[in-house]
C-alpha cells in the first residue's frame, strides 16, 4: 500500500460522507443557465472521453443531473438476440464475477461479501446459495441508467441504509464489506419460465444524490420495502433505475438462473451478455 493511499483512505473515514453526497446532490438538481451548462459538459465530456453522439440529446441539459442520467438514442445498446443469456445491466466494468458458495458469501478482489448483508436479510439470501455474482463498476464517464438484465416480474424492491464510502479502488482496497455497509437498493426480478430469481443491487457511492427506480415515484426511493400487487412486468433491456451520480451494481443469479460466464473483468455495456441462463 502507498503512503498516498492509505493517507486517502483515513481522509475517506473522517469526512462527513453523507452530508458531502446530499449536499453534491442538490448542487447537482440546481438548474443552470445555458452558458454555464455548455461550459460544465465540454470540461467533462474532454476530460473523461465521454461519447455526446451517443446520446438522445446533443445539448440543452437544464442541469449537471439531467446531462449525468441523459438517455441514450435508440440502438446506442443492442441487446443480445439469445433469450437464454443474463445481460449486463449497466455501462461499467466488470470488476468481480463468480459463484457464491454454500456459506452465502462471495469474493471481491479477495474481499468475501456477505448476500444476506447486500440483499438484506437471510431468507433471501438462502436462494442464491450455489449461484452467481458479478460486480459491475459505473465511471464517471459512463451511461448511468440500469435496465433488466432478464425478463420477467417485480414483486419487491427493497432500500437499504447506509454509509456513502466510494466504490472505486481505494475504497474497495481499504474499506471492509463495502458493498454491504454502504446504501444499497436491490431489485427483485423472478425470471420467466420459472428460471429462477435474478437481483440486481444498485450501490451507492460518497458523491451519490440519489436512486429513482421504476415504480416508485419519489425523487429517492424511501427505505424500506416496496412490495407490488400485481407485481411489475419488465422485459430485458427494460429501466430498472438511475444513479443520480455515479456508483455500482451487483448482478446475483439463483443457481438455477446461471450456466457459464460469457464474458471476463473488463469493459461491458448494457445488453452485453454476462452468462448463460440456466434451464427453468
Amino acid at each position: 500500500m502507498s503512503a498516498v493511499t492509505y493517507a486517502t483512505a483515513q481522509l475517506l473515514r473522517a469526512l462527513p460522507r453523507a452530508r458531502i453526497g446530499r449536499a453534491l446532490g442538490r448542487l447537482a438538481d440546481h438548474r443552470w443557465s445555458d452558458a454555464v451548462g455548455r461550459a460544465v459538459v465540454g470540461v467533462y465530456a474532454r476530460v473523461y472521453d465521454v461519447r455526446l453522439d451517443e446520446c438522445v440529446e446533443s445539448g440543452g441539459w437544464s442541469s449537471f443531473d439531467a446531462f449525468f442520467t441523459r438517455r441514450l438514442r435508440d440502438g446506442a445498446r443492442p441487446l443480445d438476440r439469445d433469450p437464454r443469456v443474463i445481460t449486463s445491466p449497466a455501462d461499467g466494468r466488470v470488476e468481480s464475477l463468480g459463484a457464491i458458495d454454500e456459506g452465502g458469501a462471495f469474493v471481491v478482489k479477495g474481499r468475501p461479501y456477505s448476500v444476506a448483508e447486500l440483499v438484506g436479510g437471510e431468507d433471501e439470501a438462502r436462494r442464491f446459495l450455489g449461484g452467481s455474482a458479478c460486480v459491475v463498476y459505473l465511471s464517471p464517464r459512463d451511461y448511468h441508467r440500469v435496465h433488466a438484465p432478464i425478463s420477467g416480474t417485480v414483486r419487491r424492491i427493497r432500500s437499504m441504509p447506509g454509509d456513502y464510502y466510494p466504490v472505486n479502488a481505494v475504497g474497495v482496497r481499504h474499506v471492509p464489506n463495502l458493498f454491504c455497509r454502504n446504501r444499497r437498493v436491490s431489485l427483485e426480478i423472478d425470471a420467466d419460465g420459472g428460471a429462477g430469481r435474478v437481483t440486481v443491487v444498485m450501490v451507492v457511492a460518497m458523491i451519490v444524490g440519489r436512486i429513482t427506480t421504476v415504480g416508485v415515484p419519489e425523487h429517492d426511493v424511501p427505505l424500506g420495502d416496496h412490495v407490488f400487487e400485481p407485481p411489475l412486468r419488465v422485459q430485458r433491456g427494460d429501466e430498472l433505475g438511475v444513479f443520480h451520480l455515479g456508483s455500482t451494481a451487483v448482478v446475483l443469479a439463483e443457481k438455477r438462473a446461471c450456466g457459464p460466464w460469457l464474458v471476463g473483468e473488463g469493459p461491458v455495456r448494457y445488453g452485453q451478455a454476462l452468462l448463460r441462463g440456466g434451464q427453468g
